[in-house]
């Protein structure tokens, strides 16, 4: 696997038109994107951190996955992820050290990322995220 960085911190919004301003003022700096991930039923916005990005996670969908997270545990942080060279790779290697998978192979996330998740369940409930910039 070998992560590089955390890539970004992935935090779950009810709205991104009240919690973009929170961030902004809060962190200093404006909100350089935001786009929607149509097949995960979700909207992103991103700040930049020197290496690191905050993403706030807006549903698209009453029934989609950020909606289910924010019923079940509120608004706050909702995954971790960390850059790696090759998803596929670091999916491959987290898959023979036993940690249950999201996603078998990667697929198309924000900013054109391939990305691929572990399962809370093997993770101490925690949701992990790989990012890579290499293709599909």
């Amino acid at each position: 696997m070998n992560p590089t960085h955390i890539e970004h911190i992935g935090i779950a919004v009810k709205s991104l038109n009240e919690s973009i301003p929170l961030f902004e003022k809060l962190l200093g700096i404006p909100c350089y994107t935001i786009e929607e991930v149509e097949d995960q039923h979700v909207r992103t916005a991103f700040f930049l951190l020197g290496q690191t990005k905050i993403e706030l996670l807006e549903s698209t969908d009453i029934e989609g996955p950020i909606s289910s997270f924010i019923e079940k545990n509120g608004i706050g942080i909702h995954h971790i992820a960390f850059a790696v060279e090759d998803t596929n790779k670091a999916l491959l290697l987290a898959k023979e050290k036993e940690f249950k998978l999201i996603d078998k192979v990667s697929r198309k996330g924000a900013e054109g990322l391939n990305i691929g998740f572990l399962h809370p369940r093997s993770t101490q409930g925690i949701l992990i995220e790989f990012c890579s910039n290499n293709n599909l």
